[in-house]
């Protein structure tokens, strides 16, 4: 056991799929459970979760997840994604894990702080009113940083 406890995590999500949302938003949770100070940084795609038109229709990545253990054609079967996608938020709702939506509202009701990067908003010509409320900023690395100073940084 280390001797000096984590007291402040910075979340990185940059994926746009249920399982590449997931992690980090449970590592956030379960941070703040525990009173850890959290960071949550979404870039890239990761900004589905955020983004208001996106972040209730996030599904599974279908095609070459080797975690399905499916050959990639039956992946790109017409209706593959959704289906994968209700099995697991079937699977999640009866272990009482929320959706994206709820989940993300909840982290941010503890105190963690959600932002969105300042370069994959430019990049994808989005604005701040793209994004749900609970996003506290839209910032560059190095603002996100400066937030993260002194802790452990996460990459999902």
């Amino acid at each position: 056991m280390p001797d000096d406890p984590i007291t402040k995590v910075s979340i990185i999500i940059s994926k746009g799929s249920l399982e590449g949302i997931y992690p980090g938003l449970i590592l956030a949770n379960g941070a703040r459970m525990e009173g850890i100070e959290a960071n949550v940084f979404f870039t890239f795609f990761g900004m589905d979760a955020i983004h208001r038109e996106r972040h209730e229709h996030v599904k599974v990545a279908a095609v070459g997840n080797p975690g399905l253990h499916l050959a990639t054609w039956v992946g790109g079967v017409p209706g593959m994604s959704s289906i994968v996608t209700h099995q697991l938020a079937k699977k999640m709702e009866e272990l009482d894990i929320p959706p994206i939506p709820e989940f993300v509202e909840l982290i941010a009701d503890s105190g963690a702080g959600l932002y969105a990067c300042q370069a994959s908003v430019d990049m994808f010509g989005l604005t701040r009113a793209d994004f749900i409320d609970q996003v506290e900023d839209v910032i560059t690395v190095g603002e996100f940083y400066e937030r993260a100073a002194g802790g452990q940084i996460i990459f999902t």
